[in-house]
């Protein structure tokens, strides 16, 4: 495989410490990898440094002379005060970025709820996000560089992102390096990952779930000091090997080494004990919701909307459910029904006498009245032992298997790392034994190492665990059911994520067949957006002829991206074809042709249509 950039003996350091020490590392044609490691060891740096944002203090950084190079960042890089439209295509003509479609798919996969024509300045950080991301992914680049990309995206959105980068470069071709907490993601899309600490970058074959198990087989030949990082990873491995029903992907190699490792783990969660306990704790009571409705006023900007309609959920003693589902689809007001902090319209929630709730928020509330207090002094007020797993811990022992370091016992809240407070956070709440823990995106600014962390204090939580999150690896993980709340119902999913994303896949396909797609060009809201009613482009047409074109338009977006997929395995086929058969290589282009003359004539209708539509 040709070689595309490098990094030889990298050294840099900051005032305080050495970040890396002959560091050298190299990127190949059709290599995907994937940045671990602890937070704070150089991640982002690293890819500052590949991409030239960054010049090492030693060594160097190179790149072969023709390679396009693009990089997304953690920092907000748009200009403010660009339009959408402008920040993401800026000035191509429309004709020439509404026939392409690899810009539609961008467009409609990442910004379907963003005002094509509104300004940046007036978006919200997570639509600003999308809006850097959509304007890298319409560019042609060879090497691209992403720094955290799933932020801001749900579990619909990550999914769609994947498939784009799997899709996005011929097999052999291209470059992709990301740094993501994301398993799932890294597993999705990655054959390789680099592991950066102690000034190093170690490589692993494979995504995230191959690097779990040559990173156990390291660490079992590691000294005493490892054993619990070492426990851990097992841990890790025999849910990875065991995974969850959606879960399909897993390491090929090895295989005999794996099932040695995990010979005499016991399983992730003992279910009869787990639900024993849970049970002499909670009684057979948790909450019962029956027959609620849940309907927000109209106000002097909106109607009176109906968030969650005639719901009926059992909450059982034990129980570990996760909830898939939009953003503003109703999840946090289902929890806060299960909370007691929200009240429903009509219906009945009755809880049981002796739960005892605990939410943990995205906005670390609970730390804001202690923010001046050391951790130590934090801890100290807490109780003096908890029983995790069957052993007695103190809390202090609690923070070390949470990462903490006996030197940062002394160190205020308020100068905590994000991460830290996260895990000082959910430790807080834990300590105070609730038998009911809800988590409303628990995994906001904890690297892979830490959520292994945390999920493995999970596994021992006795009580009922609901779940909110858009991690699919967390919620494969630490759940053993899932549920969606999707058009004001809640949906029980029994296979999992993977049912979730279809079911929303056809909910999208009926939506744009229903209402047709909204145009493309000329429009005054969103580009492409699928279940937009067309009606918002404002077209001349009406009637019999307004449905036959929207129908028309939805019909060859479809045709386009099939014909577009054949395309690719057409050339992937030419490309692996016994050279010396011109018979079956004359068939291969013969069929190439006419696929690429259909794509260019059904993307001329398109574009008609579109005006027509526009009106």
């Amino acid at each position: 495989m040709a070689h595309m950039l490098g990094a030889e003996r990298l050294h840099l350091e900051f005032p305080t410490r050495v970040i890396f020490d002959e560091v050298t590392v190299g990127l190949n044609e059709g290599d995907r990898v994937g940045i671990v490691g602890r937070n704070g060891d150089g991640k982002s740096t690293l890819l500052k440094l590949l991409a030239g944002r960054m010049e090492p203090d030693g060594g160097r950084v190179t790149r072969r002379r023709d390679v396009r190079l693009a990089m997304l960042d953690q920092a907000d890089t748009v200009d403010s005060t660009l339009t959408v439209a402008q920040a993401v295509v800026g000035g191509i003509d429309e004709h020439v970025w509404a026939g392409d479609p690899v810009v539609r798919d961008v467009i409609g996969g990442l910004l379907s709820d963003v005002p094509w024509d509104g300004i940046v300045e007036s978006l919200s950080g997570g639509q600003r996000r999308r809006v850097a991301l959509a304007a890298l992914l319409v560019g042609d680049h060879d090497v691209i560089f992403l720094d955290e990309p799933t932020n801001h995206l749900d579990v619909e959105g990550i999914a769609w992102l994947a498939g784009h980068l799997k899709r996005r470069w011929p097999q052999g071709s291209g470059g992709l390096v990301v740094v993501t907490h994301d398993r799932w993601f890294l597993d999705e899309i990655c054959n390789a990952t680099w592991e950066v600490h102690d000034r190093i970058i170690e490589p692993f074959e494979g995504g995230y779930a191959a690097y779990i198990l040559q990173r156990v087989e390291r660490d079992r030949s590691a000294a005493v000091s490892e054993a619990k990082r070492q426990n851990l990873m097992k841990k890790e491995l025999a849910w990875l090997r065991r995974g969850a029903p959606a879960r399909t992907a897993k390491p090929k190699f090895r295989i005999d080494a794996a099932n040695e490792l995990i010979a005499n783990e016991p399983p992730p969660r003992d279910t009869v004990s787990m639900q024993s306990m849970a049970m002499q704790r909670l009684g057979k009571d948790v909450v019962d919701l029956i027959d609620v409705t849940v309907k927000f006023p109209a106000t002097a900007h909106s109607a009176e909307k109906t968030v969650l309609n005639d719901i009926t959920w059992r909450i059982a003693p034990g129980e570990r459910t996760g909830i898939l589902g939009v953003n503003g689809a109703g999840k946090s007001t289902l929890l806060n029904l299960v909370a007691g902090t929200l009240q429903p319209t009509t219906g009945t929630v009755k809880r049981g006498k002796t739960i005892k709730v605990a939410v943990l928020t995205q906005q670390l509330n609970e730390l804001k009245a202690i923010q001046n207090d050391r951790v130590s002094e934090v801890i100290g007020r807490q109780r003096s032992s908890y029983v995790a797993g069957g052993k007695e811990m103190t809390p202090g022992q609690l923070l070390e298997r949470m990462g903490f370091m006996s030197s940062q016992l002394s160190t205020p809240v308020k100068d905590l790392s994000g991460g830290q407070k996260r895990r000082l956070q959910l430790l807080l709440i834990v300590l105070d034994e609730p038998n009911v823990l809800i988590l409303d995106e628990p995994t906001n600014d904890l690297d892979t190492d830490m959520l292994a962390a945390m999920e493995d204090l999970l596994d021992s939580f006795p009580g009922t665990l609901l779940v909110v999150s858009h991690d699919r690896y967390l919620i494969e993980r630490v759940t053993d059911q899932q549920y969606a709340v999707t058009e004001g119902h809640f949906k029980h999913l029994p296979g999992g994520v993977e049912q979730y994303i279809e079911m929303r896949k056809r909910q999208v396909a009926a939506d744009a067949d229903n209402v047709g797609f909204e145009s493309v060009v000329g429009s005054n809201d969103t580009p492409a957006a699928a279940g937009k009613p067309a009606a918002a482009a404002k077209p001349k047409l009406g009637g019999a002829e307004l449905r036959n074109a929207q129908k028309e338009l939805a019909s060859i977006d479809r045709k386009i991206a099939k014909w577009q997929q054949q395309i690719a395995e057409i050339h992937e086929k030419l490309a692996t074809h016994d050279q010396s058969d011109y018979d079956g290589l004359g068939a291969l282009t013969a069929q190439l042709q006419k696929l690429e003359s259909d794509v260019v004539t059904n993307e001329t209708r398109w574009i008609e249509l579109s005006e027509l539509l526009e009106g």
